[in-house]
């Protein structure tokens, strides 16, 4: 990748497909089976769950009206999901700040892919390269100094070939001495010294999302260069606060393509985030931001025809294997308290308290004295 002026007759090739834009495949659609609890009891207070007769939970089978309808309680596995949007791109952006006084002799362009120990942008004819990391620069590395920053530089020195000196937390003089052989290589000053704004650290190799500054613009300490985004495809999706115990760091999910082709996912990154308001009566929102990595080759195959594009993403919010199930709308509200189920053998009813488990799907697991799958229960109309 070299560094040049942004040439804008022509379109970055990013070799995706971009003739997709968000928002034009079918409906989202959002799966709400996690709020079955708030529903049962909503259901009560309005009164849907009623008893049939006033005989308390456990008396003796008696003959009288039998419900409208039945159903039988089955054995099955319950698997509680939730489904809300998502974007498939890049991942989030991050962005690249100047740290040195100059001018702006390069810069990459959009779609660019940018390894380890090649130039992001220029500052006065001079590169500054990428470098891998996590912790940012904050500070010059000097012989003398210690620290995991110091570590972070070594280990990036190691990989792209210098030796002499030893990967730990001290920077010494021979490790000067190799920064000062990258540096000649770099055609930059061979000072033996990291000078803050010298490099830019990136977990990983970076894919440019977006140029701020331009050729010849002055280069501030602070002033945005550009933002820049992982090179692998990712899904971005917002979860409402009280959805947060879905997005455990490494839980799989599902994610629907376009084109209804099914992939796995792995929840990546959270991160709560707030959305300011749209309108001078309404509050900012706070989101959870979850971002998926699409690990499997198969799935970043699957994905690679899309530049952007609007995507289902399924959470598994729990699953129960191998449970006795009846419908939610065969719970009856007891005047004993709590909920139970209206056993019907042959002409005759019984209400039999029952202890309720994971809902999923208009079912929900329960247990109680004499159920088994195939036990005949009572349904409205």
């Amino acid at each position: 990748m070299s560094l040049t002026e942004p040439d804008t007759n022509s379109p970055p090739d990013d070799g995706l497909r971009s003739d997709q834009p968000p928002g034009t495949r079918r409906g989202r659609r959002t799966v709400l089976a996690g709020a079955a609890v708030t529903t049962v009891l909503a259901a009560v207070a309005a009164g849907v769950f009623v008893l049939r007769g006033e005989d308390d939970a456990g008396r003796p089978a008696q003959a009288g009206p039998l419900p409208p309808r039945t159903t039988e309680v089955t054995r099955q596995s319950l698997k509680d999901t939730r489904t809300v949007d998502g974007e498939l791109g890049f991942g989030p952006t991050t962005a690249v700040t100047g740290r040195r006084v100059g001018t702006i002799t390069g810069v990459p362009k959009t779609g660019d892919r940018i390894a380890r120990g090649q130039p992001v942008y220029a500052v006065d004819a001079e590169p500054v390269p990428l470098l891998y990391g996590a912790l940012p620069a904050y500070r010059s590395l000097v012989p003398g100094v210690e620290g995991e920053d110091v570590r972070q530089l070594e280990e990036n020195l190691w990989s792209l070939g210098y030796r002499g000196f030893t990967v730990d937390d001290d920077y010494t003089e021979a490790t000067a001495e190799a920064v000062a052989d990258w540096q000649e290589d770099l055609g930059v000053p061979e000072t033996g010294v990291l000078e803050l704004g010298r490099a830019v650290f990136a977990p990983g190799e970076i894919r440019v999302d977006s140029v701020k500054a331009t050729v010849g613009a002055a280069a501030t300490a602070g002033g945005e260069v550009l933002t820049y985004t992982g090179r692998a495809k990712a899904v971005t999706a917002a979860l409402d606060t009280t959805d947060q115990r879905l997005a455990a760091k490494d839980a799989e999910v599902t994610v629907t393509l376009p084109d209804d082709t099914t992939v796995r996912g792995r929840v990546h990154d959270v991160a709560t985030v707030i959305e300011p308001a749209t309108g001078p009566n309404e509050q900012p929102a706070t989101k959870v931001e979850v971002v998926v990595a699409l690990d499997d080759p198969q799935a970043q195959q699957a994905a690679t025809p899309y530049a952007l594009a609007a995507v289902d993403v399924t959470f598994t919010a729990g699953t129960r294997e191998n449970v006795l199930t009846v419908p939610v709308a065969a719970l009856l509200a007891l005047p004993a308290g709590g909920f139970g189920v209206e056993v019907v053998t042959g002409a005759t009813t019984r209400h039999v308290p029952v202890s309720m488990g994971l809902f999923a799907s208009g079912r929900v697991e329960v247990s109680g004295e004499g159920l088994a799958e195939g036990t005949v229960v009572g349904m409205p109309k």
